[in-house]
């Protein structure tokens, strides 16, 4: 037998696998196990994510100008954060009544370290700013693919005179809402459009005058009547007695009732008898619009950072079912951008695409090797080496996405388990032994033909690795798009070389056929073709090498002269399906002018374009939670496509913008700019504008 001694590592690898076939059989069963676990729980996107590092802090005060929001919050909280480590940038965004500071970190940094640093400053910041301002918050914790699931709120035909906004808005904010916050992956539920219930109390100054009341005594006497309070128990064997105070105001009524003061002659003077007690709404600064319905009420769904949308989606769609049986009668929710669509067709393009690859490589490898069983074997480490890929992308926190699966190339997975099967066959070919081989003599072949060619297979595979490295060293946006990919592609090749030195040489000395075979193939005769033309070929370059050479540099000088002259881009858009419309009237105009334009480019649009448009949704200004700082003369118009097979104005994306943007061109007044909605919010997180290319202009005093 063989001196284990003197064998190299791989040698001893190689002859472990063949003599050992029971421990490498299962090994192999644990790989497919341990890979369709990882299937099951591989975080599934559509696109990486390469929102940065950051964390958003955002403050709300209605009453302040953006002169007053910019020196009394933002610049007191940007001062106050720049004392944190590790910080890249520092960004605020202010205007009336809203501010938002984005803190960049950067991309090593956990974002839970990070908020706990931001949220420990914020107790400084609040001692910077004045009295009643309020204090600033931080944003969920979600990215740029965090929009994963909007939706409307609106009522079913002939129910529309019975809820107003304000009703919808309320039950969005206190029915859909709350319980849409407690599913698995959701980070928030900013709400969108309608009004905010309010109870208002409008104070006649002549009555106020005539009791001798001040309108500090309204505010004293509100404060202290709108409570609830305790007062410990009474022990009153064998019960206690819990003591509990109600003056909780709960409705109009209630709040009429509240007493201000007593007058000189000891009349209680109540809240009805200075004021008028009703209903009014918040100040807002966002509305929603559908189609050319006018206003409605919505939501976005916010994933948390790092979680699974596939889940997270179908999660949400689960609570949302639930959620309607509890609605009031007429009140439906109906999703117009669901990721789950976009996440689907990118990944079925990527289990398209690496079936059709797959098969294509197995019928050439059975073809040119001219053997059935090689060609199987060689074809089975495909599967075997994608659910190793698999199980170490879940390993390393690598989602799989339209860049990271499809990268994968099937031909450089088999290059090894090739070198090796096939040097198995043209050694086996090769013995002058006519008899068939026992089991004990095929695996001495089988090693022989398989350590002898290892070097190759180990050499061709190795080169390829190191071509990955520099994209494995990338950093910041280029990182996080082109790494996964590079991460995905070196798992596979490793699987692939650990296979072709344990289970290939373990299979070939079990299933490949033990008799020596004489028919000439298929096999044989395309290559023999080949053979043909390369043989005169290369005696020709070889007898001619200057001759070559300067057509090999001539070729260079004219590639390297066009590629100067090409177009460059950091990476082609991937059509999402839908347009998002950046769409701005003046400056100044009002919400009523903004919501009369949206409704007016909606109409537009599915009246000229009935084969295209699904529905149009327009976001106007920013949502509850303002992570969008949108004026409200700012719309984010959400163009929702039909499948492109039912188009008939345009064949593609890029033409159907052009139709749409010349067709609103008819409104006076607005702009628009086609975008797509992940594209859109990427460009805003990252740089705090929409589009691709921004020249930002700064004023001095």
């Amino acid at each position: 037998m063989f001196d284990l001694k003197e064998f190299k590592m791989l040698d001893r690898i190689i002859h472990f696998s063949i003599h050992n076939k029971l421990i490498i059989g299962l090994f192999t069963l644990a790989l497919i196990l341990w890979g369709s676990y990882s299937v099951t729980q591989l975080t599934i996107d559509a696109v990486p994510d390469i929102t940065n590092n950051q964390v958003q802090v955002i403050k709300q005060s209605p009453s302040l100008a953006a002169q007053e929001v910019e020196r009394l919050i933002s610049f007191p909280v940007e001062i106050t954060m720049s004392t944190i480590p590790d910080i890249e940038e520092i960004r605020s965004f202010s205007r009336f009544g809203l501010s938002v500071i984005t803190i960049v970190f950067k991309d090593k940094v956990d974002i839970y370290w990070a908020r706990q640093q931001v949220s420990e400053r914020l107790k400084e910041a609040e001692n910077q700013i004045p009295p009643g301002v309020g204090s600033p918050e931080l944003a969920p914790v979600s990215t740029g693919l965090g929009e994963i699931y909007q939706y409307v709120l609106h009522t079913k035909k002939g129910y529309s005179k019975k809820y107003s906004d304000t009703d919808l808005r309320t039950i969005q904010d206190w029915i859909v809402r709350r319980q849409l916050l407690g599913t698995p992956g959701v980070a928030d539920v900013s709400s969108f459009g309608g009004h905010v219930k309010q109870y208002e109390i409008a104070i006649d100054p002549e009555r106020l005058r005539s009791t001798n009341i001040s309108i500090r005594d309204i505010f004293s006497a509100l404060e202290k009547n709108n409570q609830n309070t305790g007062g410990a128990y009474i022990d009153r064997k064998p019960n206690a007695y819990f003591i509990r105070s109600e003056g909780l105001a709960s409705s109009i009524d209630d709040i009429q009732k509240i007493v201000v003061k007593s007058n000189e002659n000891g009349v209680p003077v109540l809240i009805r008898d200075v004021a008028t007690v009703q209903f009014g709404s918040a100040v807002r600064y966002g509305a929603m619009t559908r189609n050319a319905e006018g206003e409605v009420v919505g939501g976005l769904v916010l994933m948390l950072k790092g979680a699974n949308a596939s889940q997270v989606i179908k999660a949400v769609k689960e609570k949302v079912a639930t959620i309607e049986k509890t609605l009031p009668e007429g009140v439906v929710i109906e999703p117009f951008l669901d990721r789950s669509k976009l996440v689907n067709n990118a990944i079925g393009t990527v289990t398209r695409n690496l079936a059709e690859g797959a098969l294509i490589v197995i019928f050439v490898l059975v073809l040119l090797l001219g053997n059935l069983r090689a060609g199987l074997i060689v074809a089975s480490v495909i599967p075997l080496s994608m659910l190793f890929a698999i199980s170490l992308m879940n390993v390393f926190g690598v989602s799989g996405n339209l860049m990271s699966l499809g990268a994968i190339d099937f031909g450089l997975i088999v290059d090894g388990a090739v070198i090796i099967v096939e040097a198995t066959l043209h050694h086996l070919g090769a013995r002058t032994l006519l008899r068939p081989l026992s089991q004990k003599e095929m695996d001495e072949e089988v090693y022989q033909s398989a350590s002898k060619i290892r070097n190759s297979a180990a050499f061709g595979e190795i080169i390829i690795l190191i071509v990955y490295l520099p994209i494995l060293a990338l950093v910041g946006i280029e990182g996080k798009m082109f790494r996964p990919m590079a991460q995905t592609v070196v798992f596979a090749i490793v699987g692939a070389f650990i296979l072709s030195l344990t289970y290939v040489p373990m299979v070939s000395a079990l299933f490949l056929s033990k008799r020596k075979e004489h028919r000439k193939t298929i096999a044989d005769r395309i290559m023999g073709f080949f053979h043909r033309l390369y043989n005169p070929l290369i005696v020709l370059a070889l007898r001619h090498k200057a001759i070559v050479l300067i057509t090999a540099l001539l070729f260079f000088l004219g590639s390297l002269f066009l590629f100067l002259r090409m177009g460059g881009e950091f990476i082609p858009s991937l059509s999402e399906g839908d347009f998002a419309v950046e769409t701005r009237v003046l400056s100044g105009s009002s919400i009523s002018q903004t919501i009369e334009a949206s409704t007016q480019a909606a109409d537009i649009l599915l009246k000229k374009f009935p084969d295209e448009v699904k529905e149009v949704v327009g976001k106007i200004g920013s949502g509850e939670i303002p992570t969008d700082p949108m004026p409200v003369e700012a719309i984010d118009l959400m163009i929702i496509l039909k499948d492109k097979e039912n188009w008939v104005k345009a064949d593609n994306s890029e033409d159907l913008a052009n139709e749409m943007a010349e067709a609103l061109e008819a409104i006076p007044g607005v702009t628009f700019g086609f975008l797509q909605p992940i594209q859109m919010r990427f460009n805003e997180l990252m740089s705090g504008a929409r589009r691709d290319v921004v020249i930002k202009g700064y004023v001095g005093d």
